[in-house]
């Protein structure tokens, strides 16, 4: 499993390549030869990009839903639309396709940022948004996310 530390701006070319910090590089130097998934985020307009283990272990979780369930069917059909395979290249470059630029908004100044075991692709502008709207209410956010109640082992 891998668990992704940082934040960092990049910009995109015309093509849609943009340049992997070499900090996300060190850091996914052990699974850069198995590829990626890139897809659109399921609650923000961004892009998620998973590893191919990472994708992999979520997959056999999607693949224990019952598919004669229409809400699982519906679900997996829309948390894998528009999933796209991509390398790193050999310049150290990562090809966005063109409709998931679109899905995210995603001009010329972009910003990745790690979420545990994946990176988050934003525009830089959506993500400061996105970022702002939600500091008022980040502790009140983070104490029902992880305010567990206290558990005091004295052993």
């Amino acid at each position: 499993m891998v668990n992704l530390i940082g934040t960092y701006e990049c910009k995109a070319d015309a093509k849609g390549r943009l340049m992997m910090p070499v900090a996300f590089k060190k850091q996914l130097s052990p699974v850069l030869q198995d590829g990626f998934v890139v897809k659109r985020a399921v609650f923000q307009s961004c892009l998620e990009l998973y590893p191919m283990a990472e994708w992999n272990l979520l997959m056999q979780k999607l693949n224990k839903l019952n598919r004669f369930k229409k809400k699982n069917n519906d679900f997996i059909r829309r948390f894998t639309a528009g999933v796209k395979i991509v390398e790193i290249d050999s310049a150290g470059r990562l090809l966005i396709p063109k409709d998931l630029i679109s899905f995210a908004g995603i001009t010329k100044d972009l910003v990745l940022s790690s979420a545990v075991n994946i990176i988050e692709i934003w525009d830089k502008d959506q993500y400061e948004k996105a970022i702002d709207d939600v500091a008022d209410d980040f502790g009140d956010l983070a104490e029902e996310v992880m305010g567990f109640d206290d558990e005091i082992n004295l052993d």
